[in-house]
This record gives structure tokens, C-alpha cells and sequence, in this order.
């Protein structure tokens, strides 16, 4: 494997007694150059921990009978006819001649529990899949920046090149479980083909879970199409095991357009994932106050799982909160703040009332790698992983509010994300653990460096980072004082350079080829241009 050389210190892929019982361990070939850094072998997490609530039970749910005043009394305007004929037969109330539905609570209380609690989200690589509910955790790749920016060449409008680099880091950091959408739009590919391209650059550079996009019937059922091929099974065994993720965004406030219905309806007859995420920014797009903002977030997703349920019930669909706040003098979203922190607490706690997984992000406002880049993604990564979080979106690579994926932050958030996991690791505490031999041994006044119990663990006794340096200020300024901007921008180059394509049977290889060229053929989706 080429680029074998660590550029941040290390020498080789942590290869810890931990962490292995899912998938492979890092570093073996087709493993995306792993073996470049040193970093954690796959696994998902579990969170050990109680979520934190942010409000009482009462609070929930006084949430919860506000969003079904909104829905009964305001409605949604559903803009998709298909949608609205699924709702009316479903016992939804249709406004005659326009798109307004409004939603009984009954109709609202009978679907609650039918959607799944826990699935498995299938990947080509089983050893790829992943759970879905529960303790679990799956991190995301940034997705849909329409610019992409690095130390070298700067902030760019987004481009195939710096597309399938951010695919090869995807596959090359064992922490990122899955992609969540083009990490960076690529504006040279046309529109029209554009999910075809990308689609098809998911399988074929990586072997984990992808996700695709619900902008119009044509792009989702190719991407259903798709995900079927990867795996290299037939209608019927995809129709039980979900494989593929869309996100559906609200049009908020209390509006789906044709689209996101579409994408709602075609996946959840494929029994395939949706994540339906309203986009409440108070004081914008919803109230200016939490709560309010909080009771809109939760009529927008009821809605959602409505339509979803209505269509099929029992389709896996996943509660998204993204609820944050603007700036009030400029109006520019605001992410990492003391309110996305904890709408991210309370929106696990309305996930959990329904009895579905949570969607969250980790997200922030910096318009560069700084100080403010990391503690605005620390606090969302908090109030996520603190919330329940089962989906973290964005977990890797997120800047300027959504408008940039940088490939220097993406390894930055790469070690936050390896931090999480292994806070996640319970401490064990059995005879070896309390080490009383090792007490006995040293004594009073010694030290344990040399003793038997650290000789045997040392090796993988604490979390090593990938960016972090703790050598002393001497040896640091010897080393030409570098910091954690620099070593980033070291390692995902180093990444690219070891980057190996996962293995896929030639076989599946030659349906995708087949399938995208027959589509471009017969012109891709439809488009504005």
C-alpha cells in the first residue's frame, strides 16, 4: 500500500483491543489506506449513556399537543396531488381546490408505533451496515456544499475532482459510517445526470452505506435502483431490507413541495429510509422562541410520518431535528449556539416520545478552520450525541452555515467524532482492570511506567489523536511548530494518497455501468435548464 509514512506522528492504524467487533480493523487492504494514520478500526458506537433532557415529561408533552393544534387547526400545504390523494383517503382533511391538508389527531395518534424503532440500514460490504435506533450512533460526511475549500487552493465553487477526493476520504476514515449526500455539488456534472454520476461514484469508491437525494421521482427511484444493484440482489429482498437513505427537508414553515412528497412516497413504498428534517430556524423560519420553534419542528416531521405511514406502514422513518436560530442583525442561520444545543436535547426527547430514531447534526457558522469551526461543532456535537443521536449529519466536514465542505475540517471533526467513541466505551472494571497487582508492585512513592500491568497495555491504553500534539513546547517548536490546520491538511492528503477502491464483483460493476449509461441515453432526470 502506498503512502505508508504517517504525516501527524504516527506510524501505523490503531490496531486496539477495542472496537474490532464490527467489521473489519483498519489498515488491511481495501480498507481505504487506513493504514496511512493512525486512527480507530471501523466500528459503529452505542452510547452507553442516558440522554440529557432538556425539558420535563410535561414539556414534551405540551410540544406535543401544540403541533397537533397546528396540524388540525393550520395544516400544511402539501403541493403534490399524489400526496394529497394519499392523505384524503388516509382521513386527512383536504382543502377543496387547494393544497392546504390538515390532520385530525386521531389520524396523527393511529400512525405512532408503526414505524420501526430499530432496523438495519444494509450496506454492499455487510460488514458495512448499520444499526439504526436504539444506543446506536452512525456519522454522516458533510453533504450538499455547494463550494469546497482547502488550505492550498481556497474556497471553489464544487467540482467533480474535489467530489470523488471527499468519496476516497469517506471511504479512507474508518469513523465516517456513511455518506449523506454529495459532500460538495459538483456544478460540472449536468443536472440532469449529475445523481447518476454520483450515485454511481458511492458504489464503486466505497463500500458503505450512501444516501440520495429526493429532487423529483426520476433521481429517487434511480437511486433505489442503484442501491439494489450494489448490493447485487433482487426487488423482493430490497423491499425487506432498507438499503438506502434520503433526507426529506420541510419546506418550513408547514409547507412539502412536490419532491420531497415524491421522495416520501417512493421510498416508503420500497420500504427504504426516510428522514424527514423540518428546517426551523427561529425567528426565520419558525418562532422566535424555542418552544414554538419546537412545536413547529415536531407538526412538520407528524406530517411527514403521516404520509409515510400511510403509504406503507412499518417504513423505516427517522425523526430529524435541526432546529437553531438566526442572528437577529443580520438574519444569517446560527449554528453552535446555546439554542442548537439544546433543540438538539429536545428534539431526541420528542424522537423518543414516538418511538423513533433521531436524526441530528454536527454543524457551525465559521466561515474558516479556527477556534470558533471547532467549539460551535463541539457544542453540536454535544447536544447531538447528549440528545440520542442515531444519525449524525454532517458529521465531518461542515462549515459557513452548509455553504462550504472543507477537507481540512473533515479530519478535524474526524478525531472530535473518534473522541465521542471512545467516550462512548464503558469502563471496564473487573480484577485486571483495578490493577491491584500493579499497586502492589510500585508501591507508595513510585511509578507505574515500567510496571508489569502498563507494560502489557500501553500500547492501546488511551485514545490517541490524530491531530492533537503533546509534546512539550521545545520539542513542538523543533518540529517547526505546526498546528492542527496544517496537520489536517498533512493527512487528508496523505489519505488520498494511500486511497485504495474496495473490492466489487465485476458482475454488479457491470449493471451499474449498464444502468447509468441506459439512463444518461434516455436523458437523466428532468431539469430547469
Amino acid at each position: 500500500m502506498k503512502g505508508s509514512n504517517d504525516p501527524s506522528g504516527g506510524g501505523r492504524t490503531r490496531r486496539g483491543r477495542r472496537g474490532a467487533d464490527r467489521g473489519s480493523r483498519g489498515g488491511r487492504r481495501g480498507d481505504g489506506g487506513t493504514a496511512t494514520i493512525e486512527q480507530l478500526p471501523w466500528r459503529q458506537p452505542s452510547n452507553p449513556y442516558a440522554p440529557v433532557e432538556a425539558v420535563s415529561a410535561d414539556a414534551i408533552e405540551a410540544i406535543h399537543e401544540a403541533s397537533l393544534v397546528i396540524l388540525e387547526e393550520i395544516g400544511l400545504d402539501i403541493l403534490s396531488d399524489e400526496a394529497k390523494s394519499i392523505l384524503g383517503a388516509a382521513g386527512a382533511s383536504l382543502e377543496p381546490g387547494g393544497d392546504r391538508v390538515r390532520f385530525d389527531r386521531g389520524l396523527v395518534e393511529s400512525v405512532l408505533g408503526r414505524a420501526p424503532e430499530q432496523f438495519t440500514l444494509h450496506a454492499r460490504n455487510p460488514d458495512r451496515s448499520l444499526q439504526v435506533g436504539g444506543a446506536w450512533a452512525a456519522y454522516c460526511a458533510v453533504a450538499s456544499a455547494p463550494n469546497a475549500a482547502d488550505m492550498d487552493n481556497g474556497r471553489r465553487p464544487g467540482n467533480k475532482a474535489d467530489f470523488r477526493n471527499f468519496v476516497k476520504l469517506i471511504q479512507s476514515l474508518n469513523v465516517i459510517h456513511l455518506s449523506g449526500g454529495y459532500t460538495v455539488e459538483p456544478t460540472d456534472i449536468h443536472p440532469s445526470v449529475r445523481h447518476l454520476e454520483c450515485l454511481s461514484d458511492f458504489v464503486t469508491m466505497t463500500d458503505k452505506v450512501f444516501h440520495a437525494y429526493s429532487l423529483g421521482r426520476e433521481r429517487i427511484r434511480d437511486g433505489i435502483e442503484i442501491a439494489r444493484i450494489a448490493r447485487g440482489i433482487d426487488d423482493a429482498t430490497l423491499d425487506r431490507e432498507p438499503s438506502l437513505m434520503t433526507i426529506v427537508n420541510s419546506n418550513s414553515p408547514l409547507k412539502l413541495d412536490d419532491p420531497m412528497c415524491g421522495g416520501i412516497i417512493e421510498m416508503a413504498r420500497r420500504n427504504q429510509v426516510v428522514v424527514l428534517t423540518p428546517f426551523t430556524l427561529a425567528g426565520a423560519m419558525a418562532p422566535v422562541t424555542l418552544a414554538g420553534a419546537l412545536a413547529q419542528q415536531n407538526a412538520e416531521a407528524l406530517a411527514g410520518l403521516v404520509l409515510s405511514q400511510s403509504v406503507n406502514p412499518g417504513a423505516p422513518f427517522v425523526y430529524g431535528g435541526f432546529t437553531s436560530n438566526v442572528d437577529m442583525k443580520s438574519g444569517a442561520p446560527a449554528f453552535g449556539t446555546p439554542e442548537y444545543m439544546k433543540a438538539a436535547l429536545a428534539g431526541g426527547q420528542l424522537a423518543r416520545r414516538y418511538r423513533l430514531p433521531y436524526r441530528s447534526s454536527n454543524v457551525c457558522a465559521a466561515n474558516t478552520v479556527d477556534a470558533q469551526a471547532a467549539y460551535e461543532s463541539v457544542f453540536s456535537l454535544w447536544g447531538a450525541v447528549m440528545g440520542g443521536v442515531n444519525i449524525l449529519k454532517h458529521a465531518a466536514g461542515w462549515m459557513e452555515g452548509g455553504l462550504q465542505a472543507s477537507f481540512e475540517k473533515m479530519v478535524l471533526d474526524a478525531d472530535l467524532l473518534q473522541m465521542v467513541s471512545s467516550f462512548m466505551e464503558p469502563i471496564e472494571v473487573n480484577d485486571a482492570t483495578l490493577g491491584l497487582d500493579a499497586i502492589r508492585e510500585v508501591g507508595p512513592g513510585g511509578h507505574f511506567f515500567g510496571a508489569a500491568h502498563t507494560m502489557a497495555r500501553y500500547a492501546d491504553a488511551f485514545y490517541s489523536p490524530i491531530l492533537s500534539d503533546w509534546r512539550n513546547y521545545e520539542s513542538w517548536q523543533e518540529a517547526g511548530s505546526p498546528d492542527a490546520c496544517a496537520k489536517a491538511n498533512r493527512v487528508w492528503k496523505a489519505l488520498l494518497e494511500a486511497y485504495e477502491a474496495p473490492p466489487l464483483d465485476p458482475a454488479i460493476r457491470d449493471e451499474l455501468d449498464a444502468f447509468v449509461a441506459r439512463r444518461k441515453e434516455e436523458g437523466g432526470a428532468p431539469t430547469d435548464f
